[in-house]
């Protein structure tokens, strides 16, 4: 046993105390409420740094949430790494869902279940780990390493991107590295190298100036609730094609070997996607694989309906107001701007005469592909060959994590984004978890992948 696997295997209790401790503090970032919490989580991850000998550790007041920003950069000819995570979690309704309290950190199996337990405490918990081993055990780290966290992901993240678009200068780096991400199964490592942008909306129909009687005057009164409907349904039918003129045109053609991917299904993915989600067949475009639908095509999905009467019993009115919150995924080509121009254009083109439509963007970022055959790339595929066995697949994921986008355009350099949730770790639903297998081994393997960088 090496010394580094020493100290890792010595002190994995107490990684789990300091992940806990980050856990329990409720940092939601889109409820003004918590943001007391917010500046507690941000300060919690300064102290982490801070332990590990990292100098100028410090929060970065935004015009939002703080960033949290330290670096070590005394390995003169190395490269230097960007590490980049969040704090901020998702909302936790609703909370009877949750078999134990969503901010108590509890253990069952093999799994910690908390609220960003996975999305993103644990995973940067681990890099921070990763590097307090390494410092401790060598008292050096083997490359350059600066750090940005922020507190915004979940809501938009609006803050990171105008300190990196402002201030490019102060986070020079040869690669970044984010741990944010999945693998299909446990004993499948990955490596992500593309993900999708999004633009997140808000649809607003106006009827009447107030709520109407339905049966004074049902039949000549504008329905905003109805209204929503016809525009969902021309937005997107039956067979899962979005019709917004113009979306698919920059969509780009994959690659003849990710076609044979997909297509063949080696590794049985389509069954672990199936069986995750608890149904017997997909939807959506039956003449592209599901492989291709999540990873490489334009997705349109309805997140809520808002508006009239919802509680018990009945009452006939017609709402005066109503609202309908949709996103669309995008592959790397299709910018997000654009097709919000496009969407907010066939909305309003959607709607009957009668009513007053307008559309919000309320987040937006761009997809990201990145080189798999790129040293820092092949770094990270031998180290999760070291602890995983097997030789790491290259996919690209549904999700969207626009800071990708961000570093790959105004920093220049590679981003490798190798993470250890699991499919069912029930990233932004009641119940979230993580595996303490994987949070171990994600500790090994970035030290891993760290060393291999020089």
């Amino acid at each position: 046993m090496t010394q580094l696997e020493a100290y890792i295997t010595e002190n994995e209790g107490r990684f789990l105390e300091d992940l806990k401790g980050w856990l329990r503090i409720p940092s939601i970032s889109t409820l003004p409420e918590h943001a007391a919490d917010i500046w507690r989580a941000a300060q919690y991850a300064v102290d982490q740094l801070t332990v590990i000998g990292f100098e100028r550790a410090r929060l970065i007041e935004t015009s939002g949430h703080p960033l949290v920003y330290g670096e070590w950069l005394k390995a003169p000819g190395k490269p230097t790494l960007l590490v980049y995570g969040h704090y901020d979690v998702q909302p936790v309704d609703p909370v009877d869902l949750w078999h134990t309290p969503p901010f108590e950190p509890t253990i069952r199996g093999d799994n910690l279940y908390c609220r960003g337990a996975c999305d993103d405490k644990g995973q940067t918990m681990l890099v921070f780990k990763a590097l307090e081993s390494l410092m401790t055990v060598n008292g050096t780290l083997p490359v350059n390493v600066r750090v940005l966290i922020e507190g915004e992901e979940e809501a938009g993240g609006e803050s990171i991107e105008h300190y990196v678009k402002t201030h490019p200068e102060r986070l020079g780096c040869d690669v970044v590295l984010i741990c944010d991400t999945g693998m299909p199964a446990k004993d499948l490592p990955a490596l992500i190298y593309g993900l999708r942008g999004i633009i997140y909306t808000e649809v607003e129909v106006r009827g009447a100036k107030r709520d109407l009687h339905s049966g004074e005057y049902g039949g000549i009164a504008p329905n905003p609730l109805h209204t929503l409907a016809i525009i969902i349904a021309g937005l997107k039918d039956a067979g899962g094609h979005i019709h917004i003129p113009g979306l698919y045109d920059k969509v780009r053609k994959p690659t003849t070997e990710e076609l044979k991917f997909w297509n063949e299904d080696m590794l049985h993915i389509n069954g672990l996607l199936l069986e995750e989600m608890g149904v017997s067949q997909f939807t959506g475009e039956a003449e592209y694989s599901p492989m291709e639908r999540i990873w490489a095509r334009p997705t349109l999905e309805v997140h809520g309906i808002i508006g009239g009467f919802t509680g018990e019993g009945a009452k006939m009115v017609i709402p005066a107001v109503s609202k309908a919150k949709i996103s669309l995924r995008l592959p790397p080509d299709v910018k997000s701007e654009e097709a919000f121009m496009l969407f907010e254009r066939r909305v309003k083109e959607l709607a009957p005469a009668g009513v007053e439509v307008k559309v919000d963007k309320i987040l937006g970022g761009e997809g990201v592909m990145v080189m798999p055959d790129s040293p820092p790339m092949q770094a990270a595929a031998a180290a999760l060959k070291e602890y995983f066995g097997k030789e790491p697949i290259f996919i690209r994921e549904g999700g969207s994590i626009p800071v990708a986008a961000l570093f790959h355009e105004v920093l220049n350099v590679p981003v490798v984004m190798m993470g250890f949730g699991l499919p069912d770790d029930n990233l932004h639903s009641p119940n979230e978890k993580y595996s303490l297998s994987q949070f171990y081994k994600g500790i090994r393997t970035v030290a891993s992948f760290l060393q291999r960088l020089t």
